[in-house]
């Protein structure tokens, strides 16, 4: 796998589609910061950490269903491997004029794009969630 992000993205994406009440994702630090900011705004339920059959350890992503449609509408990769995208704080755009996020990974760690604009961060665009 040349992407774990997008993958990671891709299975909450298509479980929401599917109106599954968990997805079970290949657990990592990363992904667990970002469920951890989808779980503060709102767009999933609750994640915890499991093991697989095999011994592996995931990430299990409980979603979230607003009168039976998904409350994650929308969510896309901004930074790619093979195009990373950096903005300075200035410069984050923002997402759907302010009604979604986006997920930023500064060094102080991940934020979503306003906490950026108000501690002065910039960094890589992870993605966009709406």
């Amino acid at each position: 796998m040349t992407d774990p992000i997008s993958d990671f993205l891709t299975r909450v994406r298509n479980a929401g589609k599917a109106k599954l009440d968990e997805c079970v994702i290949p657990h990592s630090t990363l992904k667990a910061a970002i469920a951890a900011i989808l779980k503060t705004e709102g767009y999933i339920v609750d994640h915890s950490d499991g093991v697989d059959a095999s011994g592996h350890k995931t990430l299990i992503v409980k979603m979230k269903y607003v009168d039976g449609s998904p409350a994650i509408t929308g969510i896309t990769r901004v930074s790619s491997p093979g195009r990373r995208l950096y903005f300075r704080y200035t410069e984050i755009p923002r997402v759907l004029n302010g009604l979604g996020i986006g997920i930023v990974s500064t060094s102080q760690g991940l934020m979503k794009d306003a906490d950026c604009r108000r501690h002065k961060a910039g960094g890589e665009m992870i993605c966009n969630v709406w």
